[in-house]
């Protein structure tokens, strides 16, 4: 029998290259702001990409004061500090947050519905 040089190439992973993009501290760190869906007409908003060194605590404070909804910050293994609201406060969460200085517009993601 001959010995063949053959190569087998290893599977190609298409997404490689954003997940690449992603794990770095770029200029493009988003805050996503998201809606669930509860049951019946009821809802839940979850912030979650904000910087490590805000106090999550304060936010979730001025946040409840501000739109009359209870809240708390949730801690996920893979995302990390997820503060969630009570009703749909996605507007209100966005304005909020480029009011008060803490993120900038084009860094908020919105999404839902």
């Amino acid at each position: 029998m001959s010995e063949f040089n053959v190569q087998i190439p290893s599977a190609f992973d298409p997404f490689a290259d954003a997940n690449a993009e992603d794990s770095g501290a770029g200029s493009k760190e988003y805050v996503h702001v998201r809606i669930q869906q509860r049951n019946g007409r009821k809802s839940l908003t979850t912030v979650q990409g904000l910087k490590k060194e805000f106090s999550y605590n304060k936010i979730l404070k001025d946040l409840k004061k501000e739109f009359c909804c209870n809240g708390t910050v949730v801690q996920d293994p893979e995302l990390g500090q997820v503060i969630q609201l009570q009703g749909d406060q996605r507007k209100n969460v966005s304005t909020f947050l480029v009011q008060a200085g803490i993120v900038k517009k084009e860094n908020i993601k919105i999404h839902g519905f």
